[in-house]
């Protein structure tokens, strides 16, 4: 499948869920580069867009995330990723970036 990475200045959004539980863990961003080196190592590995740099992540936390499965949407412009969480995804310690509930 081709991504469509000129949609947005070659960033394209990958949302991250685990495998098992199917729990949102995180949103990042991907270039293409980050994309080739995700489907070469099956790790996953992103652009940091505060460094400007590709960033794989779990190299200095040690919370990889093992990629199982891959899902590209209908616009081809955004990614989903099934992964193995290795510890946290949150870079607070939080297992999912999504841990504060919004009271209705």
């Amino acid at each position: 499948m081709k991504i469509d990475f000129e949609k947005n200045n070659g960033l394209v959004p990958v949302i991250v869920q685990d495998v098992q539980t199917n729990e949102v863990l995180m949103l990042a961003y991907m270039n293409e580069q980050a994309w080739n080196m995700s489907l070469e190592t099956k790790v996953a590995t992103y652009w940091s867009r505060s460094r400007q740099e590709i960033w794989i992540k779990g190299k200095t936390s040690g919370h990889y995330q093992y990629i199982k499965e891959i899902y590209i949407d209908c616009d081809e412009d955004t990614i989903l990723l099934k992964v193995e969480q290795i510890g946290a995804a949150c870079h607070t310690g939080n297992r999912s970036c999504f841990y504060r509930k919004v009271e209705l």
